[in-house]
């Protein structure tokens, strides 16, 4: 019975922080990797720890190769990062949490996506279009909120070991312990290295950086159901180093000399936070939460000759009431957050240091009869030492107009800071001169950028040929009243940085078919268009680097669980990429432009599990299995300090094949 009591606290307190109802919570015999809801108001898709495991994620960046909502392409030919786009637009246009927490932001836009180990997660939300006014103003195209795995729920012990012929190897343990029965403790311990030196295209240059990471966390939490209250603690400390360039460039000797060309990367960060929330005894539908998060970033790096250094220190609070209206078909959510951040930024010795803060109280209403009709009505009132006072509306509606279907409306406006150095650091590892046009706004010069989202989305479940299937369609727009254009079209030797000066958009749209072709035998595929235009000094192009048709497939398979837990797990993707706009380079040296656009290529991805017992599954697979690989992913590389020099144009994979092979085993 106590067991019972502590889980329905929880689940009410998660509620606290988040804009997921109780009653969508259901108990099924089977568990999805990836799901839908029929009755959640906004489009939010759930994927489980069960779909992480489908693939080799090493990190958060790359557990969404299997989820045809996110698009995963590479941000340079040097580093290895990965880079995620939601509606057509990269993620500093989605607001990225952890457990309702803002996570991904400023200074760490460029690589904060791998610092959290994928082990560490136990699910994902997607939230397609604007987001709750609970979590903030910058949510433009969307929210990616991540829960990590809880002390309470947690097994006594986790490890997972990773190997692949890229040379990357990776260590996770986990330890938990129920220190009584309202206390419990998670230690997690990620270790990573790539030890070894890949040049799979023959120009010179690594084609996956040298580096390692240490990654510590350690997790608390209390959950009291007699008196109502349940408390989250974190703290967590990470280093991360990578070094890349020419094979031969040596940082002892060679650093920011013109010996050979290189780069080092080095991130030190810690962060703290706190939940602590209290559900009203005899009031289970009123609650109080109160979160605060505190982290220390700082990254030190230069690329070739450009250096980049900077440091953010940040604060955020947020006071959140929720309760009902006469009944509970009328819920409301309404509260105080506070952000601080402290910048110190250096380009090239250069000082761009700023301090930002925002203070901002926000209501949301939710209507839902339980029944077919729903709808949550937000707004908040935020005033920023650089953006101004304003206000953001944000709206969701769901209508269910017959049997296992749903019809979902968005509209919501964002605003945001663009952080224009720290958000495109790619173009450091370049000949690219920077160059801000624009001098009267609070923001580098610039003004902020503020973007319109509108979106529908219609889903049907259906019997097909005796088994269950279901088709999605989903249009999303956004409208730029003000960007930060990134200009890389009006020369290959510079970059400009202005104020939009025309129309910018993005329209995005995606038919889902997912089907049981027999039982343990699922297929999901999805078809995505993107129409996104900007107009630059130059003129009106589609976006750089963004294809304009996509097409995912991912094909799995399990085997009947036999008696003591033995199982086999098949698990292949397919992604299709249709031609890309490609940056300006027709005043290159000829041997160093590139066409106007990109050819089409297509990426397989496999993975065999062999589940032995409950405890211990071993697993094998590869990536880029057709072996694709750009050609000229960098150009210039044969005069790394010429003025040709780039490697941010990249369009597909520059490693080759890549196979990899792991090991989870657990104590339970």
């Amino acid at each position: 019975m106590k067991k019972a009591l502590v889980f329905s606290m929880l689940l009410t307190f998660t509620s606290i922080f988040s804009q997921e109802k109780l009653e969508d919570v259901k108990v099924t015999g089977k568990q999805k990797g990836i799901k839908k809801s029929l009755t959640k108001t906004a489009n939010t898709t759930l994927v489980s720890s069960k779909e992480l495991l489908k693939a080799a994620c090493c990190n958060l960046a790359e557990s969404f190769e299997t989820n045809p909502s996110i698009d995963v392409n590479f941000s340079d030919a040097l580093t290895g990062t990965k880079q995620i786009k939601m509606l057509g637009l990269t993620s500093p246009y989605l607001m990225i949490t952890e457990e309702n927490i803002p996570s991904v932001r400023g200074a760490s836009q460029a690589y904060g996506l791998s610092f959290t180990p994928g082990t560490w997660v136990e699910s994902i939300q997607i939230t397609k279009g604007a987001g709750s006014v609970v979590n903030g103003f910058e949510s433009i195209s969307g929210q990616i909120n991540t829960e990590l795995i809880k002390p309470a729920s947690d097994i006594p012990f986790f490890l997972n070991a990773y190997g692949s012929t890229d040379s990357r190897f990776e260590l996770n343990t986990h330890f938990n312990k129920k220190v009584s029965d309202k206390w419990a403790t998670s230690l997690f311990v990620h270790g990573n290295a790539r030890v070894a030196k890949n040049d799979m295209n023959d120009d010179g240059f690594l084609d996956n950086p040298l580096g390692k990471q240490l990654n510590i966390a350690n997790r608390w939490q209390y959950s009291n159901p007699e008196t109502g209250w349940v408390t989250f603690l974190n703290a967590r400390y990470m280093l991360d180093e990578k070094q890349t360039g020419e094979l031969d460039f040596n940082p002892d000797r060679d650093k920011l000399t013109t010996n050979y060309w290189g780069s080092e990367i080095v991130t030190d960060r810690f962060d703290f936070s706190s939940k602590v929330g209290y559900v009203f005894k005899d009031m289970p539908y009123q609650s109080i939460g109160f979160q605060n998060a505190f982290s220390n970033h700082k990254q030190e790096s230069y690329f070739g000759l450009n250096q980049y250094n900077i440091k953010q220190q940040s604060y955020y609070s947020n006071l959140i009431f929720n309760s009902i209206i006469s009944n509970t078909m009328h819920k409301f959510s309404t509260g105080l957050n506070f952000t601080y951040d402290k910048y110190a930024e250096f380009v090239n010795l250069v000082d761009v240091s700023r301090i930002d803060n925002s203070v901002g109280a926000f209501f949301e209403y939710t209507y839902d009869d339980t029944d077919k009709f729903s709808y949550i009505l937000g707004g908040r009132v935020d005033y920023h030492n650089r953006l101004g006072a304003f206000f953001t509306p944000r709206l969701h509606v769901r209508y269910n107009p017959w049997e296992k279907s749903v019809f979902r409306f968005s509209a919501g406006r964002g605003k945001r800071a663009a952080n224009i150095y720290a958000e495109n650091q790619q173009l450091f590892a370049s000949s690219r001169v920077f160059s801000v046009l624009d001098s009267n706004g609070k923001i580098y010069g610039l003004d902020p950028e503020i973007a319109w989202n509108y979106g529908i989305s219609f889903t049907q479940n259906f019997i097909l040929f005796g088994k269950s299937a279901d088709v999605t369609l989903d249009f999303y727009r956004t409208d730029f009243q003000n960007q930060a254009v990134v200009d890389v079209m009006q020369s290959p030797q510079e970059v400009l940085f202005y104020n939009l000066r025309g129309d910018s958009y993005a329209n995005s749209l995606q038919i889902d078919f997912n089907y049981e072709i027999v039982k343990h035998f699922n297929l999901r595929t999805a078809y995505k268009y993107y129409d996104i235009s900007t107009d630059y000094l130059s003129g009106s192009f589609q976006r750089p680097l963004q294809a304009k048709h996509r097409l995912f497939g991912n094909l799995e398979y399990e085997t009947h669980i036999k008696e003591k837990g033995q199982q086999w797990k098949f698990d292949f993707t397919l992604n299709w990429l249709g031609k890309q706009q490609l940056p300006y380079t027709a005043s290159n040296a000829p041997e160093n432009r590139l066409p106007d656009y990109s050819p089409s290529f297509s990426v397989m991805n496999a993975q065999i599990t062999r589940t032995f017992s409950s405890t211990f599954e071993m697993y094998i697979g590869g990536e880029n299995i057709g072996n694709y690989r750009q050609d000229k992913a960098i150009l210039g590389a044969n005069d790394p300090f010429g003025t040709s020099f780039d490697t941010s144009i990249v369009y597909a994979p520059v490693f080759g094949q890549m196979y990899y092979a792991g090991l989870r085993f657990k104590i339970k």
